[in-house]
């Protein structure tokens, strides 16, 4: 069987903003990088640019004093897109409800469901709890009320409410018109 050749690519490798994410999440300085690794701070700040390139032996270096895998360096990211209306349908209950999952079914860290409730819509008539750690819930357009245990709130357009996740509540569109709103779970509830 013949192997296919592979052309190289002289294109360079951005991956100078990730050495800098990884720097600045762990709040170091490039003095402080400079200073663990033996690189001067004019080469660290030239190779955060991608305006030169590290040798190997300078990148390995650098990923242990980040604690970066030098692997996740050239990864490409993850990523998901959802285009409007076609999230895939999910139900977590109520009635005159249609919910859609924003956000990768695989995504663990996080959770966006786009609700759009019926006029005089509903959730279970009985408290219930999500089980995450942060439930928020922003009002695109329209009038929603949120029952807690010992307490409710009138949202409004723009409105926000973040409260815990395990916190019983029901929820109830108490107008004649249509409401949209993002339910967002930290992290995302568990199936």
């Amino acid at each position: 069987m013949k192997a296919l050749p592979v052309e190289p690519s002289n294109a360079p490798v951005a991956i100078g903003s990730r050495i800098r994410a990884a720097r600045q999440s762990q709040r170091l300085t490039i003095e402080q990088v400079a200073d663990a690794t033996g690189l001067t701070k004019g080469f660290l700040s030239r190779v955060e640019r991608d305006l030169t390139s590290p040798s190997v032996a300078s990148l390995v270096t650098l990923c242990q004093v980040l604690s970066v895998s030098i692997g996740d360096l050239f990864a490409a990211p993850e990523t998901h897109l959802t285009k409007a209306g076609e999230g895939p349908r999910i139900s977590l209950g109520g009635r005159g409800i249609v919910e859609r999952l924003l956000t990768a079914r695989s995504e663990r860290r996080v959770q966006i469901i786009q609700a759009v409730i019926e006029p005089r819509g509903r959730g279970e008539s009985e408290l219930y709890a999500v089980d995450c750690d942060v439930d928020v819930l922003h009002v695109v357009k329209g009038r929603i009320r949120l029952v807690l245990t010992n307490e409710e709130f009138e949202l409004e357009t723009g409105d926000t409410v973040t409260f815990p996740g395990r916190e019983p509540h029901t929820w109830v569109n108490p107008t004649d018109h249509p409401v949209e709103v993002l339910w967002v779970l930290v992290p995302a509830a568990s199936r």
